[in-house]
């Protein structure tokens, strides 16, 4: 699932090539992917993009006084072409194209979206804030209005609430999902289940620290690569997510994971649960 660092950084990659030309047109094939129907999409038809910028975990692609938003859920991406067929393409249930930005120089872009679930969003719209999930947003994790205090009252507020969730919900913390919550607490060496308001200062300055270096390392890495490498270098940097059985960077233990219904967690005994493993059930408490 993209985050907060490859969305920057597809931002930042489409910015320079979308900047200044013109929509010629946008395609949609998976009609189910479009949200909003005032503005229609024809009047992106002719607008010249201003610039490609980010909302959380959304992609905002402005131009001419609107904006064409993004939110590519678990399985989307957005794939640059030189040069797109002259023929909108036709709606098919086995294509994991959802739409297509054609350009005035012939070239656009692909917006897929992989498996069976279909979560791909598509918005038009004049204001960013008109679509739900950006109205909803916490504060950006990036910005300069993140402090250290921001955080304080995040987990004051989140009571009880374990860590994990505190730092995927995205009305909380923008942009962070699945696998940098993982990446932040095993760089925080604290558990996923640890509750939001048992964090003392020293331990509130130490995940504050862990949220802003894991992140802005990522962007540091992925600024400058073409989306087609941001992947790649996503998952050749993780520490714990998705590494399920093999041996923590850090300690060498065996990373292990708990599964939920549809998502999962991985994490490091040794740095973050003082050598326990946690059971891998719903709500799970640290094994007796």
């Amino acid at each position: 699932m993209p985050e907060l660092p490859e969305v920057e950084a597809l931002a930042l990659d489409l910015r320079t090539r979308l900047k200044d030309r013109a929509i010629a047109r946008v395609d949609i094939a998976a009609f189910s992917a479009l949200k909003t129907f005032d503005p229609p999409l024809s009047a992106l038809h002719g607008a010249l993009v201003d610039d490609v910028t980010r909302h959380g975990k959304f992609l905002d692609i402005a131009a001419s006084g609107l904006h064409l938003v993004l939110h590519l859920s678990r399985a989307g991406w957005v794939r640059r072409r030189d040069e797109v067929p002259t023929q909108p393409p036709k709606p098919s249930n086995r294509s994991p194209l959802a739409a297509r930005v054609v350009l005035d120089d012939g070239s656009g872009l692909d917006i897929t979206e992989a498996g069976t679930q279909k979560r791909l969003a598509i918005y038009v719209v004049n204001d960013p804030a008109d679509v739900p999930g950006i109205a909803r947003l916490g504060p950006d994790p990036l910005s300069e209005d993140f402090t250290r205090e921001t955080l304080r009252q995040i987990v004051t507020d989140a009571g009880r609430s374990q860590l994990k969730g505190v730092l995927r919900n995205q009305s909380i913390v923008a942009g962070i999902g699945n696998a940098y919550s993982d990446e932040v607490l095993h760089a925080a060496r604290m558990s996923p289940f640890k509750a939001a308001s048992s964090l003392d200062d020293d331990e509130l300055a130490v995940l504050y620290d862990a949220v802003r270096t894991v992140l802005g390392d990522a962007v540091d890495r992925s600024r400058g690569l073409a989306a087609s490498e941001l992947k790649g270098e996503k998952k050749s940097h993780l520490a714990v997510h998705g590494r399920t059985g093999q041996k923590c960077p850090v300690c060498g233990d065996t990373v292990r994971e708990v599964s939920f219904a549809d998502s999962s967690l991985q994490y490091c005994p040794t740095c973050q649960t003082g050598g326990k493993p946690l059971a891998d059930r719903r709500m799970s408490r640290l094994l007796k």
